[in-house]
């Protein structure tokens, strides 16, 4: 989903000045001309589709790509084939899920604006600041999320998340986002909602990331815990979570859950590197076997033995003090 805020708009802003001044010193009026109107077409040509309410409306543009425009008043007595107001326009989401793009309308429709806005400048900062790369569900899923987060504790109702600790430890970025969430609800909103609700936010963008289903993310923690107990208790060891090691067998580990449930597994090629492996750490590659029983338990997914192998070569390093 491509999306234009207000900060984007006002850096695009600033530009457009510095461009117009640069064109209009030098004498090139014909240019100026010109780049007033190439920044202003993409807005000048989306034409009204349906209005969803007063500040969100379903619209075309030129080049017939459906999009969903939000701005204050925007919808507000305007009619079907109308041309939106630039000037209106706060921003524009384009999404390319016909399925999506019908979710978040019908859930748009009776939504406050600043939670709308609320939802996306968290989506922009795990985007802009946090680099990650998110399914476009997620302005469905969170947006969602936080309406219902909102109600909820307004009602006195104050969800337990019985997975928090397990979320803190294995999804750190994702939770400090969750707390971003609360601190910036109660910034704009003056409504103070619990940790907890950070662990449950942290969970949309795990599923965002992983492009899983929710249902399939809130599994992930305890399935991460499950396999560091089975390697320690097999090892007899306690693992340092300290230790650089320690961060990349976790990561190796998320995303082997991530490959599981997108049903990306790797295939086996490398049959003489897998038998070198287990004639040179047999312990580990023991303990790898034992993982990769827990992992047809839990999921129903085989693993082959080259990610039987890499998880061997993991758990070693994890294992081994001196690293």
């Amino acid at each position: 989903m491509l999306l234009l805020g207000r900060q984007n708009q006002n850096l695009w802003l600033r530009k457009s000045v510095c461009k117009f001044w640069f064109f209009y010193l030098q004498g090139n009026y014909s240019a100026v001309r010109k780049h007033i109107v190439w920044k202003r077409k993409d807005m000048d040509n989306i034409i009204i589709e349906k209005v969803i309410n007063n500040n969100i409306i379903s619209a075309y543009e030129k080049s017939g790509a459906e999009v969903i425009v939000m701005g204050r008043g925007i919808g507000f007595k305007k009619k079907q084939g109308e041309v939106v107001p630039a000037d209106q326009i706060s921003k524009i989401f384009r999404i390319k899920s016909r399925t999506l793009t019908e979710q978040f309308k019908e859930l748009l429709a009776n939504m406050p604006l600043e939670r709308v806005r609320i939802s996306d400048e968290i989506i922009s900062h795990a985007k802009d600041h946090l680099k990650l790369k998110l399914n476009q569900s997620i302005y469905v899923t969170l947006t969602d999320h936080i309406n219902f987060a909102i109600e909820r504790v307004s009602q006195g109702i104050e969800p337990q998340n019985a997975l928090l600790w397990e979320i803190k430890r294995f999804y750190p970025q994702e939770f400090q986002l969750g707390i971003y969430a609360l601190e910036l609800i109660q910034d704009r909103l003056d409504i103070l909602l619990p940790e907890d609700e950070a662990g449950f936010i942290a969970l949309h963008f795990v599923n965002a990331e992983y492009g899983t289903d929710i249902r399939d993310a809130v599994k992930f923690p305890d399935q991460m815990q499950a396999i560091v107990d089975i390697v320690e208790r097999d090892l007899g060891i306690l693992l340092d979570e300290s230790s650089l090691h320690y961060e990349r067998f976790m990561t190796h580990i998320k995303f082997l859950i991530q490959r599981i449930y997108r049903k990306e597994l790797l295939s086996s090629e490398d049959r003489e590197l897998s038998l070198l492996m287990q004639r040179k750490y047999p312990r580990e590659y023991q303990c790898s076997l034992k993982v990769a029983e827990y992992i047809m338990q839990a999921t129903g997914s085989r693993l082959s033995e080259e990610e039987i192998m890499y998880l061997s070569v993991h758990i070693r390093r994890v294992s081994t003090i001196d690293l």
